[in-house]
Parts: C-alpha cells; structure tokens; sequence
C-alpha cells in the first residue's frame, strides 16, 4: 500500500480546514490599503496618500516561553495579542504608523481549533494596533515539536515620514524622560518568572493567590499592551516634544533606554512608580536581586519617552487622556562613552 503524506504526519485537509477558519478572521481587519483578501502567494498593501517622502518600518518578534503557560492552561485566544505587540511596539518606537502583520504558526500536529483560537487573538491584536493581518504561514512539522506545543512568530510593517522619524538623532541634552505603564510582565522575562512563581514558590497556574488578586495563570497570560494607537494620538497632539521612543522589552529599562539615546548621553532616572503586584511576588519568591529584576523586567514601563525640556508633564496629560498612566522618569544629561541609564537612589 502506497504510503500517503497524511501517514507521514502532515494532514493538507486539516491546513484547508484552518485556512477557511482564518479568512474572515483576516478580512475583519481588512484596512482601506490591503489590495487582495488572504490566500494568495503574496499579502498586498499600498502606501498611504498622505505619508510624504515614506519610509517603511519593520520588525519581528516572537512570544518566548511565555507559550508555555498557555500550553498548560490550555488558554490560546491571548498569546496572539502578545505576538502582534511584541512586533508593534518596535516599530512605533520610530513614529511609524503600522500597514499589516503576517504571522508564522509552527505545530507538530495541527490542532485546528487551537490554531483558529490563537490566530483569532493575533487578528484582534491587529484591530487594536490598526493594522490588517495581511497573511501568513502555518506549518505542520513532525516530529519537531512536542505534543500540544507550536511556536508563533510575527512581523509587522509600518510607514512614517523620513522627516518625521523618532529616534536617537532627535534626542537633546536637557530632554525629560515620560514613562507609560504596562500591563505586567507583558511577554518578557518568562523564564525567570515560572522558575520563581512555579519552581521556587511551588505555586500552580490555576491557583488563586491573593497578592494578584486572581489565579497565578490569569496573571501570566495579562496581554501585552499594544501602544500604537496611543502613540499616534499623542504625535498629533505633542509631535515636536516628541524626540524618541523606548519599547522596555527583554533588558528592562537598563538596556533598552539607551538603544534611542545616542553616544554620550546618561539616562537619570528614579523609580519610585507603584510596579504591578507580580513583580514583587517574584523578587521575594526567588529572592530575585534587584539588578537582575532591572535587567529582566519592566517593573511596570511598557514605553519610556524621551521629549523636550518642559513637556514632560503635557505629554504626561495628553497621555492620560487617552487612557494611559504616565509619569516623568527623570532626564537626559551628557556623559563620556556610551548611552547608559543611572538609576538615581
């Protein structure tokens, strides 16, 4: 008997299945610039009128192992939400305003209502990002991941004027420093958390613990917060005090920060801000050292701003009225060498 590729592993009617189930989950994030719904070789999208002189912006990202909370929760109608933040979140860093997101979704075997559930997360994701989910790849391949388990990975494009691009070259002596809050831990520093919250601590996903104030798998499944829309926003209203954006990923705000600060500028600043009960939870619950919780987390910073001398407290309004929590971070002073940040104690 003829062997088949279904017996190898590989079920192409269950991909079919899956893509029927994506379409209008795709289409309902269609934007005026998308040429051709999903399904071609090739995701279309023009450029918008009104950008001149446009420069696309792009990035890509993952989820980390923050995927194995929702394969042990057997919750997937988030993680995508995280994907398509993670990706988002760089490229406004820029001033970019996002176009389209295409998506990788690898499985050993695929699940057809865990993968719908998943990309229906990366598709509300695009909504609140205001871009379309132009596409994107899914891969059934045996024998290269556990059962249950996949892997995500996103990438997002975006434009913005050459002339109006945020970054390191705007940035100025004196500048102030604005920071927005997270959500939590956003898709960050996962395995240091489940080694503290689930080794250390012996703690189960399911488990209510008072210091959050719910179960410990609700906590580590919080979505990461999608700031694009914010940002866009707020360059409207406060675009010139506008010189740079940090995205506090991996690294925390010691890392990040100066990626966008430029050669001989020092970062000062305090934190003194009310952090997100998690954070705690781990520091005590390792004990996690404080300079590794800096370097691991956000502690609470999902984007620090760097804007000009004296705005610091009309961006930080502008922010809240458009639903944020901000607060100013410190400022920018010169320094020899490198950017670095200096956490004033």
């Amino acid at each position: 008997m003829a062997v088949t590729y279904r017996e190898a592993g590989v079920d192409i009617d269950r991909a079919d299945s899956l893509i029927s189930r994506i379409k209008p989950l795709a289409r309902a994030t269609r934007t005026d610039l998308v040429v051709d719904d999903v399904g071609g070789f090739a995701g279309l999208c023009g450029l918008p009128a009104d950008i001149v002189d446009p420069v696309l912006v792009s990035g890509t990202d993952g989820v980390g192992t923050k995927l194995k909370v929702a394969f042990s929760t057997t919750r997937h109608d988030t993680i995508g939400q995280d994907l398509v933040a993670m990706c988002v979140n760089d490229i406004i860093t820029c001033g970019a305003r996002p176009l389209f997101f295409l998506d990788y979704f690898g499985c050993g075997k695929l699940e057809v209502g865990v993968a719908e559930s998943v990309i229906s997360g990366i598709a509300d994701g695009c909504k609140l990002a205001g871009c379309a989910l132009l596409g994107g790849e899914t891969a059934e391949l045996p024998g290269m991941y556990a059962d249950g388990e996949y892997d995500l990975a996103g990438f997002a494009v975006g434009v913005a004027s050459r002339s109006a691009l945020l970054g390191a070259h705007r940035v100025q002596i004196g500048d102030e420093l604005v920071a927005v809050a997270s959500s939590g831990l956003h898709s960050n520093g996962y395995s240091l958390a489940r080694r503290v919250l689930l080794g250390e601590m012996g703690l189960k996903l399911d488990q209510h613990v008072p210091d959050l104030g719910r179960t410990l798998g609700e906590e580590l499944l919080t979505p990461t917060k999608i700031y694009a829309r914010t940002v866009l926003e707020l360059l409207k209203k406060c675009g010139d005090s506008i010189h740079a954006l940090s995205h506090i990923t991996g690294g925390g705000i010691v890392d990040n920060l100066p990626r966008v600060l430029g050669d001989g500028r020092i970062a000062t600043i305090t934190l003194n801000h009310q952090e997100p009960a998690v954070f705690n939870l781990i520091r005590r619950g390792g004990p996690v050292e404080e300079a590794e919780m800096r370097r691991t987390f956000n502690l609470g910073v999902g984007l620090v701003l760097a804007v000009a001398a004296g705005q610091s407290s009309t961006v930080c309004q502008a922010l809240g009225e458009l639903g944020e929590v901000a607060w100013p971070l410190g400022g920018v002073t010169s320094g020899d060498g490198p950017a670095r940040v200096v956490i004033d104690e």
